[in-house]
């Protein structure tokens, strides 16, 4: 069929040039007339090309289609497989933010913790510091007391002796040497 198609191609491009060598070689013709021959043979050429090329075309474009139909089908499939790791990158972040979430309750509730930990370390060592100051003011007061006493004794002491110089005579002084050893006598007899 193939040798049939190649004889039938070239006889119709035989018939189409013969044409136009007579009207090439001066025949000078009616326009219209002219006009039908060159249609006839731009028809009968789209023939010959439809006949020859119809196979190889029409599998061309059914190879093209399959191709195209392929290149769809595996578009399909990366935009399925785009559409799966973008599903999957979202789970993630959506577990990430949740996480992100988690550490930052974590971390404000140490923070809390720590701050409650500060101040009542800072509570302790005020009261200790508050303690450690009334009693040191207590004992300062204590020591302060038993000076002003001391002291006090001490000034007593010499206004009572400057007072008994002024006052009392040697005949007084005897007298109270005199019952001095009368008391201690009979407390010493006793013992």
């Amino acid at each position: 069929m193939s040798a049939f198609l190649k004889t039938l191609g070239a006889a119709l491009l035989v018939l189409a040039w013969l044409p136009g060598q007579a009207l090439a070689a001066g025949g000078g013709g009616d326009p219209v007339m002219d006009l039908i021959y060159q249609v006839g043979n731009f028809l009968l050429l789209l023939g010959v090309i439809f006949f020859v090329a119809r196979k190889p075309v029409m599998a061309y474009f059914a190879s093209r289609r399959e191709q195209i139909m392929g290149d769809l089908d595996q578009a399909a499939a990366v935009l399925a497989a785009a559409e799966a790791r973008q599903a999957e990158i979202q789970s993630k972040l959506g577990e990430l933010e949740a996480q992100l979430a988690e550490i930052q309750e974590q971390s404000r509730q140490r923070a809390e913790e720590e701050s409650q930990r500060i101040l009542a370390k800072a509570r302790e060592a005020a009261e200790r510091i508050q303690s450690d100051a009334l009693e040191a003011s207590a004992q300062e007061l204590l020591r302060a007391q038993q000076e002003l006493r001391a002291e006090a004794a001490g000034l007593a002491v010499e206004l009572a002796t400057e007072i008994l110089e002024q006052q009392v005579g040697d005949s007084d002084r005897q007298r109270l040497l005199d019952e001095f050893i009368t008391r201690v006598e009979p407390r010493s007899d006793n013992h």
